[in-house]
């Protein structure tokens, strides 16, 4: 029997010093890889009752994104280093010192482990052959100012199912889809209610894109982050997704959440599509795409950074303030 958002709950707390900004999970097993703000990369198995974190890969400076193939973990932070780590030997075995000239916000591995993307401040991404390192490809299809002049920053790229296309979002809600293969930019979307400009009292912006998920069939793309923001000095504003035809450059459907926050992470399955993430707390959405309505909203432990979905589709591992969540998706 499916799951059945509507019957979601918090199975497992698991209390943290630190902030989380990234979850990998190993295959077919509750290993939990995640990126820290006290610079590391921990290893956290969530099915041990007395849990004994393992330190992995050390950036010196927050690790902002780490994703695992095989028995290896591939990490970046703010020090623009990608750092591939021997999982079972506990060690470096390759470093990509100048990966990106300023801080990597996202990592997304391609569906078949052969290739790893990163994004950064820089506005470059770059797609790297995962079992030598090397850069396969340097994608600039994102401005470096926002339209005040302002530097910008590019949060997020994911993957279609079928790793043909990828796309990347930024600060001010541009979001472009390219070729996988090639490196050629096949499209691009805008979502500029995600972005806010305060040019009156304080003079800065709030926002961007915070979340990308291909549609299971790769037709449409769910872009997530908040909406117009009334004081930029606090997510006093309506948690947001966004649904495009990305060939047909069109918006086809949106909706909002319930609660004043930020969507950071969305998982697109069959059956809904999930967001994550929070404002003064934490709080998921489940929604039907396909007959625009909302299945269930509810609120999580802390507000949530990244999240990883099990095989089965009925587990949820979410990571952030101080805390990671195991969410259960009951029949």
């Amino acid at each position: 029997m499916p799951s059945n958002p509507r019957n979601l709950r918090t199975a497992r707390e698991i209390a943290r010093r630190d902030m989380l900004f990234s979850v990998a999970r190993v295959p077919n097993t509750e290993r939990l890889f995640v990126a820290s703000s006290d610079n590391k990369v921990h290893e956290i198995d969530a099915a041990q009752q007395n849990i004994q974190p393992i330190e992995h890969a050390d950036h010196g400076r927050y690790v902002t994104a780490v994703r695992v193939v095989g028995n290896t973990a591939i990490s970046g932070g703010y020090d623009g280093r990608l750092i591939w780590w021997d999982i079972q030997n506990r060690r470096a075995i390759r470093t990509i010192d100048n990966a990106h000239a300023r801080q990597v916000r996202h990592l997304a591995l391609s569906p078949d482990g052969t290739t790893i993307t990163s994004v950064a401040d820089d506005m470059v991404c770059r797609i790297w052959n995962v079992a030598t390192g090397e850069k396969l490809h340097e994608l600039r299809g994102h401005e470096e100012r926002t339209p005040t002049n302002f530097g910008s920053m590019l949060y997020v790229c994911a993957y279609s199912n079928d790793g043909r296309h990828l796309a990347t979002g930024d600060r001010v809600g541009h979001v472009v889809i390219w070729d996988s293969a090639t490196g050629m930019q096949l499209s691009a979307v805008e979502a500029p209610t995600l972005y806010t400009w305060d040019g009156v009292q304080r003079i800065r912006s709030i926002g961007g894109v915070r979340g990308l998920a291909f549609s299971p069939n790769g037709t449409q793309l769910a872009v997530g982050g908040v909406g117009q923001i009334g004081n930029v000095d606090a997510l006093q504003g309506p948690s947001r997704v966004e649904i495009y035809d990305w060939v047909r450059r069109m918006r086809v459907h949106e909706f909002n959440g319930q609660q004043q926050g930020i969507f950071n992470k969305l998982i697109w399955t069959p059956e809904w599509l999930c967001a994550l993430g929070g404002g003064g707390n934490g709080f998921v959405a489940f929604h039907d795409v396909a007959n625009r309505t909302m299945i269930h909203q509810g609120n999580v432990p802390m507000h949530v950074h990244d999240a990883a979905l099990n095989e089965a589709g009925d587990k949820i591992y979410a990571v952030g303030h101080q805390k990671i969540a195991l969410l259960e998706i009951r029949a």
